[in-house]
């Protein structure tokens, strides 16, 4: 109970501080994500947040993300995708890379139910944990990624399921319009921060086309794409962020469509 109570007053204390941001002001809600929240006591300690805010005044809703952590990191990568390409479509691959282990999935759109990608959900996904593993390089996480994909076009492909040319990609770091990673990917296996390296065009390189089109790789804040699996419920506030706590402190906060890191 005493760690809890620590760690709600800290985290309190972190939102306070980002709602003075410029960026942040006037953030009606925020969502926390990442392996903390799937713990127990992650969602008790954001529940004990959420009242010491609400006691200080702070005009703010707290809520633990809706989705599994793990799986919202690959859902959100759905609001990445032009909306042109969901068209003969049942589904996208999307990946999601952490700081102890990279996760690849198939998300069915679910359109029939829903055309705000509000029930979309993780068809089958694989999970490869690096950090269990000695001496793993850069190449060795690439190459694996392409192997886990691979394998996920064969099933969807086996089961009949139509993937849209399309890889939608969360990683930590703050993500260039080119596809590279500027800082904050320190926690990665190797260099991911060389301006030399693209992940998207080294994707692209290896599976360049998915059944019949040329396929599209976007790659962006993990934060960010964990956060868009939100969207479609938060049409009624006008501002809202996103903290995902995991290996580290991720945050991105939105409004209508934008996003900042």
């Amino acid at each position: 109970q005493g760690a809890i109570e620590d760690f709600a007053q800290e985290l309190a204390l972190v939102i306070r501080r980002f709602l003075k941001l410029k960026a942040w002001r006037d953030t009606e809600r925020i969502v926390v994500g990442g392996g903390f929240r799937a713990t127990r006591v992650g969602e008790i300690s954001i529940g004990r947040a959420a009242v010491i805010l609400k006691s200080d005044k702070v005009p703010l809703d707290l809520l633990p993300i809706r989705n599994k952590p793990d799986e919202a990191g690959l859902i959100g990568a759905a609001h990445l995708a032009p909306r042109w390409m969901f068209e003969a479509h049942d589904a996208i691959l999307a990946v999601d890379i952490g700081g102890t282990n990279i996760r690849a999935g198939v998300v069915a759109l679910n359109l029939k139910k829903a055309s705000d990608l509000s029930k979309a959900f993780v068809w089958k996904f694989e999970l490869w944990r690096y950090a269990d593993e000695n001496n793993v390089t850069r190449g060795d996480a690439v190459k694996e990624l392409i192997k886990m994909l691979s394998g996920l076009i064969a099933r969807a492909d086996k089961e009949g399921l139509r993937l849209a040319p399309f890889i939608g990609i969360g990683c930590p770091g703050l993500i260039e319009a080119e596809g590279t990673i500027s800082r904050g990917a320190q926690n990665l296996p190797g260099n991911w921060e060389s301006k030399s390296f693209n992940l998207p065009h080294e994707l692209h390189e290896a599976i360049p086309t998915i059944g019949e089109h040329e396929t599209l790789t976007l790659l962006h804040n993990d934060a960010v794409v964990q956060g868009l699996s939100e969207a479609p419920f938060m049409r009624d506030v006008a501002r809202w962020g996103v903290l995902t706590i995991g290996t580290g402190l991720g945050n991105a906060c939105f409004k209508i469509g934008r996003a900042h890191v």
